[in-house]
């Protein structure tokens, strides 16, 4: 039997994916009645969470244009969402679509959890320790890596070489394992194998993605993203948090606790995004299978795909 496609928009932040996904979805039509015939899948590490909308440039209602999105604002933002949570529930997300003879479409930039789903990595279960983490939190990222490296030399290598020593958050969840189990065990695969997946990889030249952060940075901030963060502090979320989730939320928050000025705030930010864009680009890069279009490049990428 031939196996259910589903299509992978994948790549650097501010390239367009989100926007490709709903024409492709509206391009599938399976038959005439149906406005669409595909559905999105959403495969952001931030965007998952409740009341993180202009930070992470989630897409709006208007945007979808009618076509369903999953995996959107499921989480709370106080506590962490897990890839293994999220493989679970996009998975289940898949054969839900397919089996409404639908076109599953995964669309996001966080290369890890698109591999959980694609490669069905299987993730060791080791609960949460709030101890060890609230210990381990005071800690550098330098001082991590190193303890990390006497428990573990091999998953400690496997980080560097991912260029993943500067996140906080992975070292102390590899800490933790490797502390519960002895080694963090490598990562194993389930049965993915019933889909054909098609990745289509998009970027831009270094200096048109610098102009477009820059431009979406500021379009983001007109739309009032300083307001939307000082609302989450004044609903509860701290400024720790703030600063585990990143980027916008880390800067911005230290701008709003007068730590920096806002002309150093949004330096860093525009430095910053294009630098995470950089290291979405090294961790795609590893994937042979992935198609890469260049998004400058005036053409119909979704009647092509």
């Amino acid at each position: 039997m031939q196996k259910p496609k589903v299509i992978v928009i994948l790549g650097q932040t501010a390239t367009g994916k989100s926007d490709l996904a709903v024409k492709i979805a509206l391009r599938l039509r399976s038959g005439q009645a149906q406005k669409y015939g595909g559905e999105v899948i959403s495969a952001d590490s931030r965007q998952v969470y409740r009341g993180l909308d202009l930070g992470t440039g989630k897409i709006t209602k208007k945007e979808m244009k009618g076509v369903p999105h999953y995996l959107l604002d499921i989480a709370n933002p106080k506590k962490q969402f897990t890839a293994f949570e999220y493989q679970k529930k996009a998975i289940y997300a898949m054969a839900e679509i397919i089996k409404r003879c639908k076109v599953p479409i995964i669309c996001g930039g966080t290369g890890f959890y698109i591999d959980a789903v694609v490669n069905g990595t299987i993730f060791p279960e080791v609960p949460p320790s709030l101890k060890l983490r609230k210990s381990l939190a005071k800690k550098t990222k330098e001082e991590l890596f190193e303890i990390l490296k006497k428990l573990d030399k091999n998953r400690a290598r496997d980080i560097k070489n991912k260029n993943e020593q500067n996140n906080k958050v992975r070292l102390i969840r590899a800490i933790e394992i490797a502390k519960t189990l002895g080694k963090v065990p490598p990562h194993r695969s389930c049965l993915c194998g019933n889909y054909k997946f098609v990745k289509i990889g998009l970027y831009l030249p270094d200096e048109i993605l610098k102009q477009k952060i820059e431009k979406r940075l500021l379009s983001r901030i007109k739309k009032g993203m300083l307001a939307e963060i000082k609302n989450l502090h004044k609903n509860g979320l701290s400024w720790k948090r703030m600063e585990e989730l990143g980027l916008e939320y880390r800067y911005i928050s230290q701008y709003l606790q007068n730590q920096i000025t806002k002309q150093e705030m949004l330096k860093k930010l525009n430095s910053e995004i294009f630098k995470y864009a950089k290291r979405q680009m090294t961790w795609f890069k590893r994937d042979k299978e992935i198609k890469w279009f260049d998004v400058s490049k005036k053409i119909n990428l979704a009647k092509i795909i």
